[in-house]
């Protein structure tokens, strides 16, 4: 049964990036319902202080969403799709590019317990080294993808779309 898939993107980004528009597509072929908070605002607070007032607008949008839910976010929108995670129900993660940390910020990553979720990241990815976000997703028995790419993911954006297909079927079967 499709339910409503909430994506948000990183930062320096827009509701209308590359991945997360490709994401959308996907989910709505399928049946899905999505959103797309536009999070520009709170990036203008920097990197520390964009976090509280995404995660607020993230838990908002959630509120009353249909169900299955599930988040998935790049970089910074997967960061706050994992912290969200913890202050509101959902059934699922999908995290590409994910940091563990937010440059200079004592916070570092954590997510809901028990759902189900998917690691999808770069070995080159400079900005979110993989060793970090790999260590979460063994932690948690998350299965990951790592592929031939840096942070944006641009030169595989037809296997994040056939990978996000899988999750979003794996989850309603």
């Amino acid at each position: 049964m499709p339910g409503h898939v909430i994506l948000s993107h990183g930062s320096n980004s827009g509701p209308e990036a590359s991945k997360v528009s490709a994401l959308a597509r996907v989910a709505e072929a399928l049946g899905w319902s999505t959103a797309r908070p536009d999070y520009r605002e709170e990036d203008a607070l920097g990197y520390l202080g964009a976090v509280p007032p995404r995660i607020e607008r993230l838990v908002a949008a959630m509120q009353g969403a249909p169900r299955p839910l599930v988040l998935a976010g790049s970089s910074m929108g997967a960061f706050v799709s994992g912290l969200a995670s913890l202050r509101a129900p959902c059934d699922g993660l999908f995290l590409m590019a994910l940091p563990i940390g937010v440059p200079g910020g004592p916070r570092t990553f954590d997510a809901a317990r028990g759902i189900h979720g998917m690691l999808v990241h770069g070995w080159h990815d400079a900005l979110c080294p993989v060793d970090g976000a790999l260590a979460f997703a063994r932690e948690r028995g998350m299965p990951a993808l790592l592929l031939d790419d840096d942070h944006r993911l641009g030169a595989h954006v037809a296997v994040l779309e056939r990978q996000f297909e899988w999750f979003l079927r794996s989850l309603a079967a």
